[in-house]
């Protein structure tokens, strides 16, 4: 009989796969090993692969936490699947669809990923299906995620890019209305709700909400989600809403990072002057309504320009920073007190008349005496105060009442309290 042909290794047969193979530590989600489409459609080699993990090559999985939660849904499934995009050396992205089985193999366990190039596949998807799919499949591409809402039914659909954006796979997301009321953010859902039910009622022409949706892994990202009706019933009662939804994270973050910057002083940390008006015009509103008085001081450091001319400015910097920091220690909690402008401060007393408020100033004053008596020159502050009352408050003469009084206040010698 003529010899049997010896068969190649395991290894020389993975090589000859079309697919990428990864065995995976599902712990740390570290590659122990990979065949040669693994490394090579990265652009890398069996050794730099070797570095990698899940975590540095999937972009669409974001630290371990995430990893956990989908090392725990590969243990519980025969075969768990999930759409991604992984990182190529050169910088752009490859499309990937990943299957991934669990064993163990002398006590130790792994997980072996099979991860399928579907870039062509994804491309070629547009011109097989009729304009109206074509036209699906481009907006699915073109936005983080869709929605399909079938009303009468309770089925709600969700795009494989919206379950990609927030960490899932694409058997998971069970196609129902509370997966996704479920993961808003309770101090949004009310909101949220209200404007989706006011569509529905025909008082808005589109849904449309900016709010915090819960990721896989239990973190919020900020999303723009917005929808329309586009099937009702005989009755004219919506039966099917699509919309789609964006991850506004990153905008979101630097918006509210905008805002926290107009919001405060960056030298004193009070409020800005910015945040001050605000402040003001709503105290003053509620004052109004409510019919109780509205107290206003202008606070001023004495002699600050010499402070800054003999010391330099950053002595004059420190100076401001003590003075906020003493007359806000001094002002209740239902006070609001802000850098105005240079060396002066605003401060907003509802429901405080103008005696109530000369003396909380008076207080004011000493503290800033006896605190800064040993400062060279002595820091002294001047207040002018005003107060008026319900619905006769008018913020332009109240405020110059009280800018009057804190004149009469440096004329008189500094270091005093006037009231206007």
């Amino acid at each position: 009989m003529p010899a049997a042909t010896p068969l190649p290794n395991a290894e020389t047969l993975f090589d000859q796969l079309a697919d990428a193979v990864y065995l995976i530590d599902p712990e740390t989600s570290a590659i122990v090993w990979a065949n040669r489409p693994a490394w090579a459609s990265l652009g890398l080699s069996r050794e730099d692969v070797l570095d990698h993990s899940v975590l540095s090559l999937q972009k669409d999985v974001h630290g371990l936490p995430q990893w956990s939660q989908i090392a725990e849904a590969i243990r519980s499934s025969d075969c768990f699947r999930f759409l991604g995009r992984h990182r190529h050396q050169a910088g752009h992205e490859v499309e990937v669809e990943v299957n991934t089985t669990h064993f163990t193999l002398d006590g130790r366990a792994y997980f072996l990923s099979v991860a399928r190039d579907i870039t062509n596949r994804v491309a070629d998807q547009g011109s097989a299906h009729s304009r109206e799919k074509q036209l699906w499949f481009a907006l699915n591409e073109a936005v983080d995620g869709l929605w399909d809402w079938d009303v009468p039914g309770g089925h709600l659909f969700f795009s494989p890019q919206l379950k990609r954006m927030l960490g899932y796979g694409p058997e998971e997301m069970l196609p129902r209305l509370d997966t996704w009321t479920q993961n808003v953010h309770a101090d949004d859902a009310a909101r949220v709700m209200a404007a989706l039910e006011e569509h529905m009622q025909g008082k808005r022409m589109r849904y449309e909400a900016e709010y915090r949706l819960r990721n896989r892994n239990g973190h919020y990202l900020w999303v723009h989600d917005r929808g329309r009706v586009c099937e009702s019933d005989a009755q004219g009662r919506p039966t099917r809403l699509v919309g789609m939804v964006q991850d506004i994270s990153e905008r979101k973050q630097l918006e509210l990072r905008l805002q926290s910057l107009a919001a405060q002083d960056m030298l004193t940390g009070l409020a800005s002057r910015l945040e001050g008006s605000h402040v003001l015009q709503a105290q003053a509103a509620a004052c109004q309504r409510l019919g109780v008085p509205l107290g206003l001081a202008f606070i001023d450091i004495d002699h600050f320009k010499a402070v800054n001319d003999e010391h330099g400015h950053l002595a004059g910097d420190e100076v401001l920073k003590a003075v906020a920091q003493r007359v806000q220690a001094g002002v209740r909690g239902s006070d609001m007190l802000c850098r105005w402008g240079g060396e002066e401060f605003l401060l907003v007393a509802p429901q405080t008349d103008a005696a109530q408020l000369a003396v909380l100033a008076e207080k004011l004053r000493l503290s800033v005496r006896d605190a800064m008596c040993t400062h060279q020159p002595p820091v002294t502050i001047s207040v002018g105060v005003a107060s008026a009352e319900g619905p006769q408050i008018d913020l332009t003469a109240l405020m110059a009442r009280a800018d009057a009084a804190l004149y009469r206040a440096k004329q008189g010698g500094r270091n005093r309290v006037e009231r206007g």
